[in-house]
Parts: C-alpha cells; structure tokens; sequence
C-alpha cells in the first residue's frame, strides 16, 4: 500500500489505517462473495449462525456471550434467522424451561459457504505473503488477537 498525501506517516497512523483497511477489505469482500453464492443473509446474521455452530451448549445467554451483545439484541437475529428458516428453537425432556438454538440444513450449508470463503483466503494470504517462512507475522498477529480478547 502506497501512502499518498492524506495518509499518516507516523508508525502508528499506519498501522491504524492498515488495521482498518484490512478489517473493511474483509467485510466487503466476504459480503460480495457470500452473495455471489446466492447467500441473502447479512454478515451480522452470518456470525450468528457461526457463533450458534461453535457453542457447545447452544442458549440463548450463551451465544449472546459468545457474540459480546446482549440476550435482546441476540433475540431479534435469532427471531430473523428462525422466520428465515436458518435455526430452530427446541427444548430437551431435561430441562423444559432451557430453550436451545440450532442449525437447520439451510442454516449448516449457508456456513459451509462462509468456512470455504475463509479457508480460500487463508489459503491465498499463505501463498502470496509466504507466511509459513514469516514467523514474525504470526507472532504479531497473535498478539494483537490476545490484545482485542483481553482488553475488550
């Protein structure tokens, strides 16, 4: 990335516009390619089915948690997503007053699009950036990942 007139020239100017224009780049091309796959869904609606797939105890709290939003906010999505026919709600003979969220097959194979988008980029920032010899790269990355987990 070229910096032209407008952009920082201090360290920390450029890694913040970096920072930024990767996380924007991502979004905007996950988008285009979840629609290019027919996928109508938003993104936020995409993580919800994500978060749903990777809870192993799949409540409403528990998801809300996983997401960082509240149980109100993780209701209107799921309400969507369930209208939409991409979760159900059941209950188990355990215990009835627990309402669990579950994938259903529209729901499993919109993530396995997400998950091939994902491994094909991965797949390419490995080859184009050689990032198997670029142990520096991955350190810092995975410090700046345990800085976000940490601090927020």
């Amino acid at each position: 990335m070229k910096r032209g007139i407008h952009m920082p020239t201090s360290p920390k100017g450029i890694i913040n516009e970096l920072l930024v224009d990767v996380f924007n780049n991502i979004l905007r091309i996950e988008q285009q390619h979840m629609r290019q796959q027919g996928v109508t869904l938003s993104m936020n609606e995409i993580h919800v089915l994500e978060a749903i797939q990777k809870s192993e105890d799949a409540t409403m709290s528990n998801i809300a948690r996983r997401l960082h939003i509240t149980v109100g906010t993780l209701t209107t999505s799921i309400n969507r997503l369930v209208d939409k026919g991409y979760c159900e709600r059941y209950r188990t003979d355990e215990d009835k007053r627990k309402v669990f969220i579950r994938l259903t097959r529209q729901g499993k194979q919109v993530l396995k699009i997400h998950e091939k988008f994902h491994d094909e980029m991965i797949d390419a920032v490995i080859e184009d950036m050689h990032l198997e010899e670029n142990a520096v790269l991955i350190d810092s990355l995975e410090k700046l990942t345990d800085y976000f987990k940490n601090k927020y």
